[in-house]
């Protein structure tokens, strides 16, 4: 299943420029909050708060931050491809160059772990991150993440 129902061709960032994990949070936080009208400072302290638990560094230079929003009326994702990886404190210690934020309303419940385990299925494939890695612009990151991939069915 494609990931187009979650991100949007203006929720896709093909080249972010950033020093380090906080820097790319609130960027992303940023750019969440111009397309979804919610406020950046929530969803940033939202994703912090996350980020306390444990890293959302899945690994092979991915991370999938996410959290829930009271005001949010669906899921929302957005996909970045950093310039430069940084430090995530990620489970493997690699650092991250793709980030996919997915926000999700506050009673979302299982939506919200199917979007997630959708998200980490496509990431996790090293064909697919192999191609995200290697696309320039929004458009082909884009169509990337709207490939049917047999392994993110």
């Amino acid at each position: 299943m494609p990931l187009t129902d979650l991100v949007t061709l203006n929720a896709v960032l093909p080249a972010l420029k950033v020093n380090g994990k906080k820097q790319a949070l609130q960027e992303i936080a940023a750019k969440a909050a111009e397309i979804t009208g919610q406020s950046d400072k929530a969803i940033l302290e939202i994703l912090l708060q996350r980020e306390k638990l444990g890293s959302t560094g899945v690994g092979n230079g991915v991370a999938i931050p996410h959290g829930k929003l009271a005001k949010l009326n669906k899921v929302f994702g957005l996909f970045a491809r950093l310039e430069r990886p940084v430090d995530f404190e990620a489970l493997d210690s690699q650092p991250v160059d793709l980030i996919f934020l997915l926000l999700a309303p506050e009673g979302a419940g299982a939506d919200h772990l199917k979007a997630l385990a959708r998200v980490a299925r496509l990431l996790r494939d090293a064909e697919v991150a192999k191609k995200l890695r290697e696309s320039r612009d929004a458009e082909g990151l884009y169509a990337v993440l709207a490939l049917p991939s047999a392994t993110a069915a």
